[in-house]
C-alpha cells in the first residue's frame, strides 16, 4: 500500500482512538517512512529537519495565549459576557434564546470571515473572543460544534474565493502561479479572473454544509458544566482580578488595536502578542514581575496546539521524503483508464489524503500543482475545470485534518474549559460537514466547466 495513504490512515484512526494527535503524527510518520522504504534513521531524520518548519506557528500560538490571558486581567472579557447575559435575560423565551444564539454564531462567522481579508489576523482572534464568550454558550445551551463549524468555515471559505488577504495568497501567489508554471509546456494558461470562478462551486457546497451543521446537525441544545472559564486563564492568587474596570478595558482596546496592527504592518503574530502584552503590562494591567506567571499560564494553554504543529511539519517532511505522492498519483491514473469522472474523483480523493497528512492547503499545492495540470490536461479537462480540480483538491482536509490550524484554531477557543474535544468536536465535525461537499461540489464543477 502506498506510504502516504497508510501514515494518514495510522495517524487518523489512532486519533479517532482518542489517542494524543501528537504521539498519532509521530507514529503515522513513522510508518508511512518505513512502508515508503526509508529506514527508521532516515525517517527520524527527515522528521526532525521538518519539526522546524512548524516552530515559528508554535511560538505565534503560545504569544498569543499569553496576550489573551493578559487581557483576561483587564475585565473586557467579563465586561462582555456580562453584557451579553443582560441582552439575553435571565428568563428568556425560547424564540428569543433562538434569535440571539444565531446572532451570537453569525458574528463570530463574520468575525472569522474578516480575519481572512479585512483584518487578515487568521487565527489570532480566537483565543482573545470566544474565552470569553463560553459563558453565553452555556446559558444558550449553544452546541460548541456548531460554532466550530462556523469559525473553521470562515477561516477557509473566503481564501478559497475571495482573492484579497489570504485569499490573494492563496488564488494568485500561489493557485494561479502553480497551475501556469505546471501548464506552460502543455498550451494552458489561466488569468486571475478565472480563479474565483472556478472555485465558487466548491465554496457553495462548503456553505451548504455550513447550513446543515448550523440548522440540522447542531440546531439541538447541549448541556455544558457551568465552570468559570476565567479562571482557567488567570493564576488563583488573583481573584480579584475579573472585576471590569473602566482603565483595565481601555487598555485592552489600545493593546488589541496595537497588537493587530502591529501584525499587519509586520507579518508577524508574535510580535503583535508581545506588544500586546507589554501594553497591557505598562498600563498597570498586572504587574511586570506576574509576567512570568501569566506568559506561563498563556504557553499551557497553548501548548498542545504548538506541538501539534511542530509534528504535522515533521510528518509533512517525512511524506516528501518517501518520494510516495508521485507514485499515489501515477498509480491512481493506471486506474483511470478514460473515465473522466473517475479520473476527477481520484484526482480530489488524493489530495484529500495528502492534505489530511500536511495540514494544509497552502503548502499542498506546490506538491500536487506539478502532477495533476498534465494529467487534467491528459483527460481533457477545461483550464476552468483544471483550477477547480487543483484548488479544492488543495483544500480538501485542511477543515478536517487534526493538524490543520482550521480546526486547531477553534480548539484553542471553544476547549478552554476542557469541555470541547479537539477531534470528535472540531475535526470530525469539519469534516463530515465540508470535506464531503467539497468532495461532491468540487467533481460537479471538474465535469461541468
Amino acid at each position: 500500500m502506498n506510504a502516504v495513504i497508510v501514515a494518514v490512515l495510522v495517524m487518523v484512526g489512532l486519533s479517532l482512538a482518542r489517542v494524543s494527535v501528537v504521539f498519532a503524527l509521530v507514529v503515522g510518520a513513522l510508518a508511512g517512512g518505513l512502508v515508503g522504504g526509508l529506514s527508521i534513521t532516515d525517517t527520524l531524520a527527515a522528521f526532525n529537519d521538518g519539526v522546524g518548519g512548524g516552530a515559528k506557528v508554535a511560538l505565534a500560538y503560545a504569544t498569543l495565549g499569553a496576550f489573551a490571558v493578559a487581557i483576561s486581567r483587564s475585565g473586557l472579557p467579563d465586561l462582555l459576557a456580562r453584557r451579553l447575559i443582560a441582552l439575553l435575560g435571565q428568563e428568556a423565551s425560547a424564540s428569543r434564546q433562538a434569535t440571539v444564539k444565531y446572532l451570537l454564531v453569525g458574528s463570530v462567522l463574520l468575525v472569522a470571515i474578516s480575519s481572512q481579508n479585512l483584518i487578515p489576523v487568521h487565527i489570532a482572534f480566537i483565543p482573545i473572543l470566544i474565552p470569553p464568550l463560553l459563558k453565553v454558550m452555556n446559558q444558550l445551551r449553544l452546541d460548541r460544534r456548531a460554532v466550530a463549524c462556523a469559525l473553521t468555515f470562515g477561516l477557509t471559505a473566503p481564501y478559497m474565493l475571495l482573492p484579497v488577504g489570504f485569499g490573494a495568497i492563496f488564488l494568485n501567489d500561489i493557485l494561479l502561479a502553480n497551475i501556469n508554471q505546471a501548464g506552460e509546456a502543455l498550451g494552458l494558461e489561466i488569468t486571475r479572473g478565472m480563479v474565483p470562478v472556478a472555485m465558487g462551486v466548491p465554496v457553495g457546497g462548503m456553505a451548504l454544509g455550513l447550513l446543515v451543521a448550523l440548522f440540522v446537525s447542531y440546531r439541538k441544545p447541549r448541556d455544558y458544566e457551568a465552570a468559570e472559564v476565567a479562571t482557567t486563564n488567570v493564576p488563583h492568587h488573583h481573584p480579584e482580578a475579573q472585576e471590569p474596570h473602566a482603565l483595565g478595558v481601555a487598555m485592552s482596546l489600545v493593546a488589541i488595536v496595537a497588537a493587530l496592527g502591529i501584525q499587519l504592518y509586520t507579518g508577524s503574530m508574535v510580535l503583535g502578542g508581545l506588544v500586546g502584552f507589554a501594553l497591557l503590562s505598562l498600563g498597570g494591567i498586572f504587574k511586570w514581575r506576574e509576567a512570568d506567571d501569566l506568559f506561563t499560564s498563556g504557553m499551557r494553554m497553548m501548548a498542545l496546539i504548538g506541538f501539534i504543529m511542530i509534528s504535522a511539519s515533521g510528518f509533512a517532511a517525512v511524506m516528501t521524503a518517501t518520494g510516495e505522492v508521485e507514485t499515489l498519483v501515477t498509480a491512481s491514473a493506471e486506474i483511470i483508464g478514460d473515465n473522466r469522472g473517475l479520473a476527477a474523483l481520484l484526482m480530489l480523493l488524493v489530495g484529500l489524503f495528502i492534505t489530511l497528512g500536511i495540514g494544509s492547503s497552502f503548502s499542498t499545492i506546490p506538491i500536487i500543482a506539478a502532477i495533476f495540470v498534465p494529467l487534467a490536461v491528459q483527460f481533457g479537462f477545461s483550464p476552468l475545470a483544471t483550477v477547480a480540480l487543483v484548488g479544492t483538491a488543495a483544500a480538501l482536509g485542511d477543515a478536517g485534518s487534526p493538524a490543520s490550524d482550521s480546526t486547531l484554531g477553534p480548539t484553542s477557543g471553544l476547549n478552554v474549559d476542557r469541555q470541547h474535544d479537539h477531534i470528535w468536536d472540531s475535526v470530525v465535525p469539519t469534516f463530515l460537514h465540508y470535506n464531503i461537499p467539497l468532495i461532491g461540489f468540487g467533481w460537479l464543477a471538474a465535469m461541468t466547466l
